[in-house]
């Protein structure tokens, strides 16, 4: 028989030299696995006579015991090791500060910002909003807003135009949201009150003119709308958006090819060191243009001039969002640059509302 005393402590030095899991693992197989060295001993006794079996099945079996004794304080000694090797590679400095939240480090573009701010002060004049697709038709974008084809005013908006389709017409990237209005004219029924925000696009690019920006438009159709109270409208909602007890303002006569009269509308300001306020001072800003909604609209829509008037306006949502926020340039606006939005950006939770403040 192999000597126990030797196979003992060839396996018990195995044991102790093991450096981890694996490598004790391996020596626990190779000792009390099926083919193990121990294991062997064990499969032997069936040879033996009872008398030889009775003494040494029993120094195997202790043998068999001391050793996985042996390989269990190592495995707990190993365990505890590679924890604490763990935890100093994993450490964590408790003296740095605590991260914020996503929602403290989040912020609401401006954009975002802005068309909750209109919705909210047009919402309560009794305004819904209208929304239509940014992919429109020649017929919905120019010919039923009295573009006639050909017209000087369609060269104005710099459009995106897309092939011609199997039928010869080309679609094209809206110029304005102005298409939004038809399609709601065209799909309900007078009195109507909409406000139309969204993306529209032109062929321009520069401090002040991006390839998309966003307009909001507003559209009044009854029986008895007129000028003033679309001067009320527009008078009510620069004293909410811009926040200021009163502001006086200027109408000119102007041309769009979808209103008659056609003005645009200058707001009371003060410019001083790059910085405008209004509702003070004694300059001028122009900021939109609006006008009674032209008789040949109403009828390309479906509705009898005759019965029906209205008065419609527009702006640009970058552009008013610029002169509250003090922002110089409107390019940044589509950087993604984060650096500008942590800057001028909302918290998340600083919803506008006219209860609470619009600008949070």
């Amino acid at each position: 028989m192999t000597d126990l005393a030797a196979l003992e402590s060839e396996t018990l030095a195995a044991v102790a030299a093991a450096s981890d899991e694996a490598a004790l693992e391996n020596v626990r197989v190779a000792a009390l696995g099926k083919k193990g060295s121990i294991s062997a001993l064990l499969a032997t006794l069936g040879k033996m006579s009872p008398d030889e079996r009775k003494s040494a099945g029993a120094a195997i079996n202790a043998l068999k015991d001391r050793a996985t004794a042996a390989i269990g304080e190592r495995r707990a000694l190993l365990k505890d090791a590679a924890l604490t090797a763990r935890l100093a590679a994993e450490s964590v400095d408790v003296t740095l500060p605590v991260r914020d939240a996503p929602f403290e480090t989040g912020r609401i573009h401006p954009i975002s910002q802005v068309m909750d701010e209109l919705t909210a002060i047009f919402a309560d004049m009794g305004f819904s909003i209208a929304e239509g697709p940014d992919v429109e038709s020649d017929d919905y974008n120019f010919t039923k807003l009295n573009f006639p084809s050909g017209h000087p005013a369609r060269e104005m908006h710099d459009t995106f135009f897309f092939n011609p389709g199997p039928n010869g017409e080309r679609k094209l990237l809206r110029t304005h949201t102005s298409p939004v209005q038809v399609r709601t004219v065209l799909s309900k029924t007078p009195p109507i009150r909409v406000i139309c925000p969204g993306r529209t696009y032109r062929c321009d690019s520069d401090q002040t003119h991006t390839p998309m920006f966003h307009q909001v438009e507003g559209l009044v159709i009854d029986k008895t709308a007129h000028l003033g109270h679309l001067k009320w409208i527009l008078e009510e909602f620069c004293k909410a958006f811009f926040e200021v007890p009163s502001v006086k303002m200027r109408f000119r006569p102007s041309f769009f090819p979808f209103t008659e009269p056609s003005m645009e509308v200058d707001i009371q300001c003060r410019r001083s060191g790059g910085e405008i306020r209004f509702g003070e001072g004694d300059d001028w800003l122009e900021i939109l243009g609006c006008g009674m909604v032209h008789a040949n609209v109403l009828r390309n829509c479906g509705v009898d001039p005759d019965e029906y008037q209205g008065f419609a306006w527009g702006m640009g949502i970058d552009r008013i969002a610029m002169l509250k926020y003090g922002m110089p340039d409107l390019r940044p606006f589509f950087e993604a640059d984060v650096r500008w939005l942590s800057h001028y950006g909302f918290r998340p939770l600083d919803l506008p509302s006219l209860a609470g403040g619009l600008s949070g």
